[in-house]
């Protein structure tokens, strides 16, 4: 990624009161867009008011929260474009308070239109700080596509931070490792600011070893970045989409939406308490707070070296 230039100031500057979070892992089938929806519904039904930007193609945060993609005219994609504003792109949830920017199927080729366009990184950016309405929100979370390519370079430099669901196999560290890649290049690059929101188990099955195993190997490098609240497989989390429904609507006594109310009240405890995230331009550096060395590969596993590099 070639330096094209650092996002605007403009996109933080005199939002204090709100975040902008991209959820990402270029590894499939983690609960990603899961945890957008759910975490995104439980949130603003705790009265935060919440926007979700959805830049994946699949469109799947979209039609989760019960939206039909059948009934989008305007979506992120002609945002990104510059064909609309962002303003005019949103839209009411059927739920309080949450609002969804709607993906469509015109996504797939906005990174071959975009791969010449100029500030490709920083569309999304330019339009969160071209549109003062966005200031409405408390939190803007960014569903992302299951890649690594233009339409997450987009979420990352627009964003102050990154939620990273991982589930708990070793294939899962490498993939970790090769994000954190993409995250630094985006600060040097593009978004100084950028920063490790957090991290979050999903789709886990305590009673399997090799899950205790990989939880204890991530917590010795990401420590206190690693969310205690898990999200376990749920059979109802696996149907409550085809319903259109966040799960809280779909079937609020589940353990799926248990773990997500947990979830949701860690994320708004951390957000309550930490100090405020860098503006862009201002970015600070995570890997000198430890001076620790890093730890040896496990010797049951072999695998601790796929988190070596990773200071956060």
């Amino acid at each position: 990624m070639g330096k094209t230039g650092d996002v605007s100031r403009e996109t933080f500057k005199g939002r204090a009161n709100m975040k902008i979070i991209a959820v990402a892992n270029q590894k499939g089938g983690v609960a990603k867009t899961t945890t957008v929806i759910n975490l995104a519904s439980f949130i603003s039904a705790k009265g935060k008011k919440t926007l979700i930007i959805d830049l994946d193609p699949q469109a799947n945060a979209t039609s989760g929260v019960g939206i039909e993609k059948d009934s989008i005219k305007l979506s992120i994609y002609e945002a990104l474009l510059g064909n609309a504003p962002l303003s005019e792109v949103i839209l009411p949830s059927p739920y309080s308070g949450l609002f969804v920017a709607p993906a469509s199927l015109s996504l797939v080729g906005a990174e071959v239109e975009l791969v010449s366009a100029a500030r490709r990184e920083l569309r999304l950016a330019d339009q969160i700080s071209q549109n003062a309405s966005i200031n409405q929100y408390d939190f803007v979370i960014i569903d992302t596509p299951p890649s690594l390519g233009l339409l997450t370079l987009n979420a990352l430099t627009a964003s102050q931070s990154v939620l990273i669901p991982m589930q708990c196999e070793y294939y899962a560290l490498e993939g970790l490792a090769q994000l954190y890649k993409t995250i630094q290049l985006v600060k040097q690059n593009t978004n100084p600011g950028l920063h490790i929101e957090g991290l979050v188990f999903s789709m886990v099955d305590a009673r399997a070893n090799l899950t205790l195993q990989v939880i204890a190997e991530v917590k010795k490098f990401l420590q206190d970045k690693v969310y205690e609240s898990i999200i376990p497989r749920n059979i109802r989390l696996a149907e409550a989409p085809g319903f259109g429904k966040p799960i809280m609507a779909y079937d609020k006594h589940s353990k799926g939406a248990e773990a997500y109310r947990l979830l949701a009240e860690e994320f708004l405890r951390r957000n309550s308490t930490e100090t405020p995230s860098p503006l862009a331009g201002e970015g600070r550096d995570e890997g000198a707070q430890s001076g620790n060395p890093s730890p040896a590969p496990s010797p049951e596993t072999g695998e601790g070296h796929r988190l070596e590099e990773i200071k956060l």
